[in-house]
């Protein structure tokens, strides 16, 4: 799954997006991605999803199927976001290092 923030990068909530990514990576470890309205693909985006108001964040399936949407202020829980973010390798907590066990079958939790 793929989470996406659209956003006005120059706005009033502009700020409010930027620190809210930013605290999200720090306490749950997940990146969203931001996307800027006055991008081409922001634009195709916020058309693509019927989105009508700002900040809106897109919870999408791998294959581009929209399951979930938040739109305008305030933004949602960060654990109810983390949920949607699937993650591709472990991280630690504490230092950010990435752990890959040398096999799947030889992985000890």
């Amino acid at each position: 799954m793929q989470v996406v923030i659209l956003y006005h990068e120059h706005s009033e909530h502009g700020g409010v997006v930027a620190d809210f990514a930013r605290e999200f990576e720090n306490y749950k470890h997940k990146k969203v991605e931001l996307v800027s309205l006055e991008s081409i693909e922001g634009a195709d985006l916020a058309r693509l999803y019927g989105v009508d108001q700002y900040p809106a964040i897109l919870a999408m399936s791998d294959t581009g199927s929209l399951i979930r949407m938040w739109q305008g202020l305030p933004l949602p829980l960060m654990d109810e976001l983390s949920y949607y973010i699937q993650e591709t390798q472990p991280i630690l907590a504490h230092s950010g290092k990435t752990i890959m066990p040398l096999h799947a079958a030889t992985a000890v939790i």
